[in-house]
C-alpha cells in the first residue's frame, strides 16, 4: 500500500496522526507529514482508519 497526500485539501485536523502516529504527524497549525509512505501491512487497519476519518478527504491510499 502507498499513502498519497492532496496538501491543497488539507486542513491540518491531525485525525489521521490520532489513528496512525507511527504514520502521520501534524504539527501544530501545519499540513500532514507523511513519516512512512509505504507502511507495514500490519499498520493497514490503523492507515485505513485514517484514510477513512480525514474530515477534508486529502487522504489516499493506492495499492500496488
Amino acid at each position: 500500500m502507498r499513502i498519497t497526500v492532496d496538501l491543497d485539501l488539507c486542513q491540518g485536523h491531525a485525525m489521521c496522526e490520532l489513528e496512525a502516529p507511527e504514520v502521520f504527524e501534524v504539527p501544530p497549525r501545519q499540513k500532514v507529514r507523511v513519516l512512512d509512505p509505504e507502511p507495514a501491512d500490519d499498520l493497514r487497519p490503523q492507515v485505513t482508519a485514517a484514510v477513512r476519518y480525514c474530515p477534508t478527504r486529502a487522504l489516499t491510499l493506492q495499492e500496488p
